[in-house]
């Protein structure tokens, strides 16, 4: 076999350009950040970026998307440079998608089939595989005729991980089926959850869940304060499935500390439809844990884009307590807000004991205060107090033989 055979068995990188139309009438986002985002989307997906094409505009193009001279450039440039797949910040309609494929010869990605794909690569339990499947279904059955073209000459890479090309040569009925079957079997696995949930609210346990944007550190708070090692890696979506454990503090009360998906901007609706249940746990908490990356430039608009979904989740009524993280990263002005907060990195003993007492203060603020009297002999009574509720004074009276116990307690 000649060398210039074997380089060629090597896996070559898909090779991408990368499109995005600064819209007027799309001011909600920083469009130079969520550009950013699709480069790191495409990294995550193991794309090759080769390069990237933006406009600002009005408004989207109906039919090409971007204007037709831009797709002219664009055209050029995937001819010269041998480019398999584009990439857009916005999600396509079925006529764009179309029209793209067909003036451009090569595969046409979204940013929501983007964010799908990493989906379907990170989805490890049952539940989060079911989820993925469901959205791309879900995604896919309006399009099956624009795509039939482009997804059909694939032959593998991004865009058919998941449900594939063998459910894309299924009818719309056949979708339907499926996408009903799915569903069947989410709500198993959602009322079995419901409950543990149930049991544990049943046992008084208090609850707190991690949240943030994707990537700002809350897989490395998880298991800094559970002791765990989940998967903590420098990507976007690193986790997709829930982990909930029991932590004790204050030398026995129990807490159950959840990790959660990753919040981004331009999160699909139909994205958060089906990935409601991996922030089920978040949505019955007695505390929200807001992770933010302080050292990312746009770290304000990424704590504004998680509290818009926290509103769209119906849990704005949570108590929220903000971990400004990586501070050992962090450059310039200090990060502000008016909620309760630490500025911290998890990798200081120090800040691990600050962001401990973060948590004892605002655990403390959500209970409900109380005082009681125990008798030294039950010691059932007293073993259960320090488990369920947060002890902040206790006191023997030789006299009377009794404990006087002061602490906070759910309602």
């Amino acid at each position: 076999m000649t060398q210039h055979e074997t380089h060629t068995t090597e896996q070559q990188l898909e090779r991408a350009v990368l499109i995005g139309v600064n819209a007027q009438s799309d001011d909600d986002f920083n469009f130079e950040s969520t550009m950013e985002e699709l480069a790191s989307l495409s990294a995550t997906c193991q794309l090759n970026v080769q390069e990237q094409f933006t406009q600002n505009r009005t408004r989207f193009d109906n039919k090409y998307y971007v204007g037709k001279g831009k797709l002219d450039e664009i055209k050029d440039y995937i001819e010269f440079h041998d480019i398999d797949v584009v990439v857009a910040n916005d999600e396509l309609t079925t006529a764009q998608s179309k029209t793209l494929n067909g003036n451009l010869n090569v595969k046409i990605i979204d940013r929501t089939q983007l964010i799908l794909e990493i989906f379907a690569l990170r989805a490890r339990s049952k539940e989060g595989k079911l989820q993925v499947e469901l959205a791309q279904l879900d995604y896919l059955m309006p399009r099956l005729q624009g795509h039939g073209r482009s997804l059909s000459r694939l032959g593998g890479g991004i865009g058919t991980r998941g449900p594939g090309e063998t459910k894309l040569e299924m009818d719309r009925r056949h979708i339907r089926t499926r996408m009903n079957e799915i569903k069947h079997q989410l709500e198993t696995v959602v009322e079995h959850r419901e409950r543990y949930r149930n049991k544990r609210e049943q046992n008084h346990v208090f609850q707190v869940a991690l949240v943030g944007y994707t990537n700002a550190g809350k897989s490395s708070w998880f298991n800094t304060l559970a002791k765990e090692t989940t998967y903590e890696k420098n990507l976007l979506f690193a986790t997709l499935d829930p982990k909930t454990r029991q932590i004790q503090i204050n030398d026995g009360f129990n807490l159950i500390i959840s990790d959660t998906v990753g919040f981004i901007q331009k999160l699909p609706t139909t994205l958060i439809a089906a990935f409601k249940s991996t922030l089920e746990e978040a949505k019955n908490a007695d505390l929200l844990l807001h992770v933010v990356d302080s050292s990312h430039p746009e770290y304000r608009a990424q704590y504004d884009t998680v509290n818009q979904i926290i509103n769209d989740l119906d849990m704005a009524h949570i108590p929220q307590a903000i971990i400004f993280n990586k501070k050992d990263l962090q450059k310039g002005s200090l990060p502000a807000t008016n909620k309760p907060h630490v500025f911290v990195s998890s990798k200081n003993e120090n800040d691990i004991i600050k962001v401990k007492d973060l948590l004892f203060d605002q655990v403390k603020q959500v209970l409900t205060y109380y005082e009681e009297t125990v008798p030294s002999s039950d010691a059932d009574r007293l073993y259960f107090l320090k488990q369920h509720t947060l002890v902040s004074d206790l006191n023997f009276d030789e006299t009377a033989a009794t404990y006087e116990v002061k602490g906070y307690k759910k309602d």
